[in-house]
């Protein structure tokens, strides 16, 4: 299989990418982009027009968005084994979009001090933070990862939310978000693609 052009910035959403490509032992060669510089070019901007990261480019495939890359390189990599059986993939594909949708956004919003008027919640897709945070909190509670007792490509995404949160205070600090996170960071593939990350992140300050 092709080498994997991996778009990135070590201080960015990419992270969860790199995890991903770690997580299924992907050919890969990254290319480390900056904020209002090369992420604005015209020549990334002919790949994705938003002018963000992460972006990987594999067979002339582009991909974008961290929850579609993840759900794609299971895909393109079925050897990994972190996507589940077509038919079994109902809370993979339901925990993958909730936390790119609901929980996401009611983080940002709430980060940002905007808290949804209780008459407008339900024009919301989230409704209201606290809400959100319930969601989740039952899931984890309940479960060893968001698709049962198996690691998949959603715990990268959900996972990465989780830690990030808990990290920089984005989220409530409940029980079943610190041992998911615990789980989560001791696998080989988040640790290899943290450090990388972290190596790339302090070259680039240098």
């Amino acid at each position: 299989m092709s080498k994997i052009t991996f778009y990135t910035n070590p201080l960015s959403r990419a992270r969860i990418a790199r995890w991903m490509l770690e997580e299924v032992g992907a050919d890969y060669e990254p290319r480390i982009l900056t904020y209002n510089g090369t992420m604005k070019d015209p020549a990334y901007l002919a790949i994705n027009p938003m002018g963000k990261v992460p972006a990987i480019v594999h067979d002339d495939k582009v991909v974008t968005e961290c929850a579609a890359i993840c759900a794609y390189l299971a895909d393109a990599f079925p050897e990994a084994g972190l996507a589940p059986p077509p038919a079994e993939r109902a809370s993979y594909y339901r925990w993958l979009f909730f936390a790119a949708g609901p929980f996401e956004a009611a983080i940002v919003n709430n980060s940002f001090g905007f808290v949804v008027p209780a008459e407008r919640e339900r024009s919301v897709g989230y409704g209201n933070f606290e809400h959100v945070m319930d969601t989740l909190d039952n899931l984890l509670s309940q479960n060893k990862f968001v698709a049962g007792d198996k690691f998949t490509a959603a715990d990268v995404y959900v996972g990465a939310q989780v830690g990030w949160g808990l990290q920089f205070g984005t989220i409530d600090k409940r029980d079943s978000f610190a041992a998911y996170a615990e789980r989560i960071a001791a696998r080989p593939a988040f640790i290899r693609a943290s450090k990388l990350d972290d190596e790339a992140a302090a070259q680039a300050q240098t």
